[in-house]
């Protein structure tokens, strides 16, 4: 039987996959662990959501199965996933849920849970709670029933964090900003704002069946469009959680997630908040940027993809930045998971600072190509094994020399093998992808 919690949470299609008893199942489970881990108090559950349609019935059936569990529930209505992680700090909570599925389209739906403090939840405390919803649960009657209250400044407690970690007021710069229709709809624009950057807010209108829709980080086709149309300095496109963002410079090109960390990494450095010249990140990102880092004296740290590595690094090694391409970024000493507005507001306030324009910022790293081969394949393990698949990759490092690298990395649910190659030129990098990938497929 397959894993019910998977790398962010349980997820898929509302109604259906992700039914409102399914919801109720596993937070009346996850009140009764926590509960068991410390009975010290009453546990106290902060819920939140992004605007889709669906959130509406799971977040009742969240709710109620808390309170029927015998935990308080603080409903924080409409806010990011990184805001629920900060309320759940903030207001002294033993657990966050999200309810979203972050860039998926609108039928989807998702439940992350956070433990205290804010952070992700161990494993093992997910398969406790996924264990825990095989029984008949006994529930508390009376005075022991959780009660459910609504938390109306949650969005101004989390704004005001972003406006405390934001090391520069954004005076004099004008930005738009694309909210998917998301989490972010309310938030973004009033920090930004806040913050003192003149802002156009688009796709800031959710009607619980708009988040995602040609819009936000995944189409950023109209944020240039927008970016270009009004003349602003910057554009930011958020998913529809707002754990991450992407950004447009004045002329309408993309500022990805490797060009965005190195951007903080060295307006860190030269603040002497970056621990140990140090920026985690994972193995997909760009060699460009490994480049650029080593030319201004950062090292990196590699990790396998997924947020849940670069965190573990991050508490591992005690950093204070770690990130992926996709525009999701941590700053551990501010955040405890990934928040596109935090992000955003961090590199608007290196511009802000040096009087630098987005392009000049971003052009410290050159994107080198970057090509990605799925190869399917009759079993992952003999890939590995293959003495032909070692040599052809040793005979393309060799002739990339540092310009170039190599990465093959089996999937972790098909039986597929991801072949990545980078180097200066566009043909040479699709060519050594293309060899490599029929070596693969050859085994």
């Amino acid at each position: 039987m397959a894993r019910l919690f998977g790398t962010d949470g349980v997820r898929g299609l509302a109604n259906v996959d992700l039914t409102p008893e399914l919801a109720l199942s596993v937070s009346t489970s996850a009140a009764r662990v926590l509960a068991e881990h410390d009975r010290s108090h009453r546990p106290v559950a902060v819920v939140g959501r992004d605007p889709r349609a669906s959130g509406e019935m799971l977040q009742a059936a969240v709710a109620a199965g808390l309170a029927a569990a015998g935990a308080d529930v603080l409903q924080v209505g409409v806010v990011p996933t990184p805001g629920v992680a900060f309320l759940v700090a903030d207001l002294g909570a033993d657990l966050g849920v999200m309810i979203s599925a972050s860039h998926n389209p609108m039928p989807d739906n998702g439940i992350k849970l956070f433990a205290a403090g804010g952070h992700k939840l161990p494993d093992e405390i997910e398969d406790e709670i996924e264990a825990g919803m095989a029984g008949t649960p006994v529930r508390p009657t009376g005075a022991g029933v959780g009660r459910i209250y609504d938390v109306p400044d949650a969005l101004d407690r989390y704004i005001a964090h972003l406006l405390q970690a934001t090391p520069q007021r954004l005076d004099g710069l004008k930005v738009v900003v694309d909210c998917a229709n998301g989490a972010a709809w309310a938030a973004a624009p009033r920090a930004y704002r806040e913050a003192g950057a003149e802002v156009i807010a688009i796709h800031a209108l959710p009607d619980g069946e708009n988040i995602n829709a040609e819009c936000g980080s995944t189409h950023i086709d109209s944020l240039q469009k927008a970016v270009l149309a009004e003349g602003a300095d910057l554009g930011i496109a958020h998913d529809g959680d707002a754990d991450r963002c992407l950004m447009v410079d004045a002329a309408g090109e993309l500022v990805d997630g490797d060009q965005i960390m190195a951007i903080l990494a060295i307006a860190m450095k030269d603040r002497g908040e970056l621990v140990a010249d140090t920026l985690v990140a994972t193995v997909m990102s760009n060699l460009g940027l490994h480049l650029a880092m080593r030319a201004a004296g950062v090292n990196i740290r590699t990790t396998a993809v997924g947020d849940r590595y670069v965190l573990e690094e991050l508490r591992n090694g005690g950093y204070s930045l770690g990130g992926e391409q996709s525009g999701h970024v941590v700053v551990p000493g501010h955040a405890t998971t990934g928040d596109g507005l935090m992000t955003a507001m961090g590199v608007m306030a290196r511009m802000a600072a040096t009087g630098r324009a987005l392009a000049e910022l971003a052009g410290v790293m050159q994107r080198l190509p970057q090509v990605l081969v799925n190869v399917k394949v009759a079993d992952k393990a003999a890939v590995a094994r293959a003495t032909s698949v070692n040599d052809a990759v040793a005979a393309v490092e060799a002739e990339l020399g540092e310009s170039g690298r190599v990465l093959l990395r089996p999937s972790g649910t098909e039986q597929l093998v991801r072949v990545m190659v980078e180097a200066t030129d566009q043909a040479a990098a699709e060519a050594a992808a293309q060899r490599l990938a029929g070596v693969v497929s050859s085994v």
